[in-house]
């Protein structure tokens, strides 16, 4: 169990301001007079003493109150260029953003959880005393920002006005990472007294650069305070150790659906997409998959967009609908592979002027063009990128070639400029939720696409996702489990979280005809894991396009499917039709019978793996072991009736006898 307020408030036994008088004394000192009048605009006072201590700890030279009107993002944005942490390039209001060559993802062995004694963290997460923290964030953080300016942000994590939507202060001397949250969050700066006083909380980001040096990077740090929902960060620049307002925030905002409103809402890594059906009907998905696992294309794949990366879920009382708001309004997508044939959309806005884009960790070549790997495009012979000068050829120090770009690159851009956008993204009330996804990056094992049996069984779909790692995490290597895409940012015990899990889909209040699908999606199978050679995907990164469509049809009862002991499956006619009239793509016969046939030993390993891996577990709950044990003999059953592949028509068969 959490318990909110327990224990010291770190930045506030290191700040020492105790009364907001203390509080506006600082402040006279530290900020211009228009600074000044700006910041006696808020009222909240738990805020208040949050920025002074902030202040007081880091001790900057001066300090910005940013209002998110146009001349404060300006300043920000110029700010981040005179500072040397963004370079323009030649397309109007792109700049480019290099981080460390030695930070290129998320430094998961640098990243603690602050926890009081006897408090209960996710296994799969690092943790550190509060005792410890204090004197570890005290000798580092500390007088950080001196020679430097804070800016202070006011921020609202979905929607002003929305059930599910968190306020959080950016406390920071980096303007590229001011400058992101200006792109990336909604600045409510007029309204954060109102949201908050609404709401009952808000989260505090508190960061610093420091010296932005490779010799300083071990003592990079990445805290999050679960009790006072503060996040600490210091010696590095990557937005996804830097920019706490997103996964930062978004382990503040699992715990409190977790802990506080269990089986009322969610705080998920997923994305919100539409899709226009039979008769113009909007169906709303959200989707889970890791970091770097294609959230942002299957999201493209919809007809309309409203987030890619983090979703806020909750149930609506009035009518027992699932409902789904993006704390975010923008993008910070990974780039390698995004190309013209499977991100059109996206493309649009990064080949052509009238979108404001931060690119990070790409290319640049002597014209001031990025360019990354796999967009499709003839590449350049030199350049600079993360590792600083490059041309064709270039190696490692291991002798090995390096990109043009790094796997985790990414562009930072406002979701608003899609032309796929929908303007249900500023809806309070959220999009009506029909069908939930789970995904990784699974080269051998699962379908494309299957249906969960009950909200329990795709509750366990969402626990046993496993995904090969990607570049988002720093040193990660291999295959790997990842509960609901989401493992890295759930802070408590993950009994607590799957129990909250199973609480929620199986709502009574949930209305048995709002009842989404729950499905497993998977386009990253191989060749060779089907009977052929090479590393090839099977398919092609637009037949998300027909899986999607097959499921908005399942959503409303329009096809049935291939039982089978894990889940549905789709039949060949189908499939078939919605290739042809979607993508005006041929579907063969034999293609669907690779796709779908269920590889069973490899099925019965991976149940097996996940069993052996939640029994080391404390208070899974019971539900998901009974799932498993049916499934397990269910398959068993099959290998020993038809061999250890069975094709779908095999399948039919026994549904039909």
């Amino acid at each position: 169990m959490l318990v909110k307020n327990q224990g010291i408030d770190i930045v506030q036994e290191i700040g020492k301001i105790s009364s907001t008088d203390q509080a506006m004394n600082l402040f006279r000192q530290k900020m211009t007079d228009d600074q000044f009048e700006k910041i006696q605009k808020i009222h909240n006072s738990a805020a208040i003493l949050k920025i002074a201590n902030a202040i007081s700890m880091c001790n900057p030279d001066s300090v910005f109150v940013n209002t998110g009107s146009r001349e404060d993002r300006l300043f920000i944005r110029n700010l981040a260029l005179e500072k040397g942490e963004e370079a323009k390039l030649a397309m109007p209001d792109h700049t480019i953003h290099f981080d460390l060559k030695e930070e290129q993802g998320r430094i998961i062995d640098r990243t603690f959880y602050i926890a009081n004694e006897g408090e209960q963290i996710n296994s799969l997460a690092n943790k550190i005393l509060r005792a410890d923290a204090l004197l570890d964030i005290q000798e580092k953080m500390a007088g950080i920002m001196q020679g430097k300016a804070m800016i202070v942000g006011c921020y609202i994590r979905g929607p002003a006005g929305s059930p599910a939507a968190n306020p959080a202060l950016e406390l920071t001397s980096s303007a590229y990472v001011a400058h992101s949250a200006e792109i990336l969050y909604r600045n409510v700066f007029d309204r954060f007294d109102s949201e908050t006083s609404r709401l009952g909380h808000f989260y505090t980001n508190i960061h610093s650069e420091g010296f932005n040096r490779p010799e300083d990077l071990p003592n990079a740090r990445v805290f999050m305070d679960r009790s006072h929902w503060t996040t600490y960060a210091f010696n590095c620049t990557y937005a996804g150790n830097t920019l706490l307002l997103k996964k930062g925030n978004h382990r503040f905002s699992v715990d409190k659906a977790v802990y506080e409103n269990r089986g009322q809402e969610l705080s998920e890594h997923m994305f919100i997409t539409g899709l226009i059906g039979p008769g113009g009907r909007e169906t709303w998905f959200t989707g889970a998959a890791p970091s770097g696992c294609g959230k942002t294309t299957t999201a493209m794949a919809g007809d309309l967009f409203v987030g890619d990366d983090l979703t806020q879920m909750w149930i609506d009382a009035a009518d027992g609908s699932i409902r789904s708001v993006n704390p975010e309004c923008g993008i910070f997508g990974i780039l390698e592979d995004v190309n013209q044939e499977g991100d059109p959309k996206l493309m649009t806005l990064l080949r052509n002027p009238g979108t404001e884009v931060i690119w990070s960790n790409v290319l640049i070549d002597a014209k001031g063009k990025p360019h990354w790997v796999g967009n499709g495009e003839e590449p350049p012979t030199r350049g600079i990128n993360f590792q600083g000068a490059w041309e064709q050829g270039k190696l490692d120090s291991k002798g090995k070639p390096v990109p043009i770009s790094h796997p985790n690159s990414r562009c930072t851009l406002s979701s608003s400029a899609l032309d796929n956008y929908s303007k249900k993204s500023e809806a309070p009330e959220g999009v009506e939720t029909r069908v939930i996804t789970y995904s990784g990056r699974d080269s051998d094992t699962m379908p494309p696409v299957w249906v969960a049996k009950t909200p329990d069984h795709g509750v366990v779909i969402g626990a046993c996702i496993v995904s090969a790692a990607t570049a988002t995490e720093v040193g990660a290597v291999g295959v790997k489990r990842a509960p609901w895409a989401n493992a890295p940012f759930i802070p408590g015990a993950l009994g607590d979280y799957m129990d909250a899990q199973f609480k929620f889909f199986g709502n009574a209040s949930i209305a048995p005809d709002k009842q989404p699908v729950m499905a497993g999606l998977n386009y990253f199978l191989t060749h060779e894991a089907r009977g052929g050679s090479g590393k090839k995907l099977l398919g092609e990164k637009r037949d998300v396009k027909v899986w999607m469509a097959w499921l908005e049809r399942r959503a409303w009862h329009e096809v049935d499917g291939i039982e089978t002991p894990m889940g549905f499956i789709p039949r060949y006619a189908d499939l078939k039709m919605l290739f042809q009239t979607l993508i005006q793509k041929d579907y063969p016969q034999d293609l669907y019978d690779r796709q779908f046939s269920l590889y069973l030993d490899n099925i019965i390993a991976r149940i097996e793996m996940q069993i052996a891996a939640y029994r080391k577990e404390t208070d899974i709950p019971v539900r998901l072991f009974e799932i498993l044990d049916e499934q397990l003999a269910g398959l068993t059953k099959l290998k020993q009736d038809l061999g250890p592949i069975v094709s779908p028509s095999q399948l039919e068969a026994i549904n039909n006898r």
